[in-house]
């Protein structure tokens, strides 16, 4: 569960654009952005490091100190990444109070996948949803949630509605049409198949091609 121990500390900045914001990240600060909770918006920057290891938990709640002021709780709503590095560039935190639930986004994690029948009978199990839609006290965010698929079948579907949501939480997404994960038969005898199966279409073509091209070439018999 996340919890509220994690402080960082951030100076408040006034916008300066993308020039001011590539400065920064130079110097090793990320610039971001705090918002909500019925107060103005306020930008600010923070020591990447420090960043990095506050949100090392997913759904952490942090106690956030603008300029040495008295923290308030804040929770992560979006960062965006370097698409090359994978570093963070910015970051939008939300005022959140401890006692109102808020809806977050929380990483699946399928258990027990070597275990399962299926794949030990060569099956393929795909990870349809890999994050799920959560309502929690700020307090109850997982870092993530775990679902065993440990008694998996071949050609078995694992819907939501099989996933049981730690308590505190409640699951948004549709329990009956979120798909979690399939298990699907073995892609090289499936393939193996379709290619024996194309083949012999193929043989049968060309036979009937040779067929129609020989009656063609027949002439009339000798003529004077």
């Amino acid at each position: 569960m996340a919890t509220t121990t994690t402080k960082l500390d951030v100076i408040s900045r006034a916008a300066s654009g993308s020039r001011g914001a590539r400065r920064l990240r130079r110097s090793g600060r990320v610039p971001g952005v705090l918002y909500g909770g019925g107060s103005q918006s306020v930008g600010f920057d923070a020591d990447a490091r420090e960043l990095r290891l506050a949100l090392a938990g997913t759904g952490a709640v942090l106690d956030l100190s603008v300029d040495g002021k008295r923290p308030t709780p804040v929770v992560l709503k979006e960062a965006q990444r370097d698409p090359v590095r994978g570093e963070t560039i910015h970051v939008d935190l939300l005022r959140v109070r401890l006692d109102e639930e808020i809806n977050a986004t929380v990483p699946l994690e399928l258990g027990g996948i070597e275990e399962a029948p299926g794949v030990k009978q060569g099956g393929v199990l795909e990870q349809i949803t890999r994050e799920l839609n959560v309502q929690a006290l700020p307090t109850a965010i997982p870092e993530s949630i775990l679902h065993e698929v440990g008694e998996m079948q071949i050609g078995e579907t694992i819907l939501l509605s099989a996933l049981t949501a730690p308590e505190g939480v409640t699951l948004l997404d549709d329990p009956e049409e979120t798909v979690l994960a399939t298990l699907s038969p073995p892609r090289l005898q499936a393939e193996a198949e379709e290619e024996i199966e194309a083949e012999t279409e193929l043989v049968g073509e060309e036979a009937e091609g040779e067929a129609a091209e020989g009656a063609g070439s027949e002439g009339p018999s000798g003529e004077e």
